[in-house]
């Protein structure tokens, strides 16, 4: 009984001190991976929101497109659409209608464009000239 009372006394076993030094360690990498973890889901919610905004951007711009495309469904069914349709398009006209065209001014020949003759056709044309 005196032995063991002195173990007991005289301090720590290297045992003890190893087994706590584990525990210390294993706690520390535990509070790292969940600190890791923590990091990681937490990028990767931002990237989640940021996909969200976008998407739901793209939604309303593919909603204020649909409308656009329905209005013009409603109004491209309508007669008075057609018939304008009809005479800018395709030129027809009303029984008892008369179409008029207004045609551009013809273009006149600007000097630069005079200028791009060639050099034995200009003087062609002095010796024509003469």
């Amino acid at each position: 009984m005196i032995t063991k009372s002195k173990k007991n006394k005289r301090g720590v076993s290297y045992q003890t001190v190893i087994y706590s030094i584990v525990v210390v360690l294993l706690f520390f990498v535990a509070i790292g991976f969940l600190i890791f973890s923590n990091w990681r889901i937490n990028k990767r919610r931002a990237e989640l929101i940021s996909r969200i905004q976008y998407l739901q951007q793209e939604i309303q711009a593919s909603e204020k497109r649909n409308q656009e495309l329905k209005s013009g469904i409603l109004q491209g069914s309508s007669q008075s659409y057609l018939e304008e349709t009809a005479r800018s398009n395709l030129g027809l006209k009303k029984p008892g209608e008369e179409v008029v065209v207004v045609l551009p001014p013809p273009e006149k020949k600007t000097e630069s464009q005079k200028e791009e003759k060639g050099l034995w056709q200009r003087m062609l044309e002095k010796i024509r000239s003469w």
